[in-house]
């Protein structure tokens, strides 16, 4: 069905009918169960510091022995608050986070497993085209400057990546 089908359709509702419709989508997806509890009830700063937990639960875990490192916890926040029209400015802050707590775990231990920084520099490669794109990188110059830093002081194999990409953005 296309939106201009979609319209029609609704159009021919009266309003008893799409209240229903709308309760009906509402107890049947969870998606829209969400959307609704997000649009009524923002709290970002919960939601932002939830999954700031999750993330950092994946370095410096609370239960269990070994940390997971998974990128797709923080790539699974990201991509819903996006989704959801958060505000940019707390996005970026998380996806920074990301790297950030990512970076303190590789100070203190030695990872080896090439994956993990392609996978950090993918995530930096999206941050940055995120604020990029909705203009407000130059707020988080400073964070974006400090993690090419880090490249270079824990000697990442791709730290010059890093750094080409900030010299995309005239920052070095």
């Amino acid at each position: 069905m296309s939106k201009r089908e979609l319209n029609k359709y609704l159009s021919e509702l009266n309003k008893i009918q799409l209240e229903e419709q709308i309760m009906e989508l509402y107890d049947k997806f969870k998606e829209v169960k969400v959307y609704y509890d997000f649009v009524f009830n923002p709290n970002e700063n919960k939601l932002i510091k939830e999954a700031k937990l999750k993330v950092s639960n994946e370095y410096y875990p609370i239960k269990g022995k070994r940390p997971k490192m998974r990128r797709s916890i923080a790539q699974k926040y990201i991509k819903h608050f996006i989704s959801l029209g958060m505000d940019t400015y707390l996005v970026a802050d998380l996806m920074l986070y990301t790297i950030e707590i990512a970076q303190t775990y590789s100070s203190e231990k030695e990872i080896k497993q090439e994956a993990f920084y392609k996978s950090m520099y993918t995530s930096f490669q999206q941050a940055v085209l995120f604020m990029s794109e909705k203009g407000i990188i130059s707020e988080f110059k400073s964070r974006v400057v400090d993690v090419h830093h880090k490249t270079i002081e824990q000697k990442w194999f791709n730290a010059i990546e890093f750094q080409i990409s900030l010299e995309k953005l005239d920052y070095l």
